[in-house]
């Protein structure tokens, strides 16, 4: 069995972004030579995300208004997590509803996708580098 790792880098110029990774993981993929296996594709920091869904703008928005509802970044004071110094508790909160990580089915030499999935890092508390891990096991 082939094994593979990566780790992609990521510094967003805003607090909250999400950016298409298909790319770097399709030639992760490549790279790695497997044609038969899996990839696990996970975010290597508790306030970032990584999720499959569709590349669609007003998707990505809505994204942002639901997280934003659901854990608001202000009043900071509202978090008990933030009384320790810190300003990112909905980071957190962001992270735990969007998922750590992703898993995906490698056929044939190529990423095994639905209609219209795509892997996506989402980041809740940008400005700073942080890390995805992309391992891949397989023949």
């Amino acid at each position: 069995m082939k094994t593979y790792r990566k780790e992609l880098w990521f510094n967003t110029p805003t607090r909250v972004a999400f950016i298409n990774i298909t790319p770097l993981v399709e030639e992760c993929v490549r790279e790695s030579g497997v044609k038969e296996g899996l990839v696990l594709v996970n975010a290597m920091h508790i306030t970032a995300s990584v999720f499959i869904n569709d590349d669609e703008s007003g998707l990505h928005e809505d994204f942002r208004e639901w997280l934003e509802e659901l854990a608001p970044h202000e009043p900071i004071s509202r978090y008990r997590h933030n009384l320790t110094g810190e300003d990112n508790a909905d980071a957190h909160l962001k992270r735990q509803i969007m998922g750590r990580e992703v898993v995906v089915a490698i056929t044939n030499g190529r990423l095994d996708f639905g209609p219209w999935e795509q892997i996506f890092y989402g980041e809740f508390d940008g400005q700073r580098p942080k890390r995805v891990l992309v391992k891949i096991i397989g023949e």
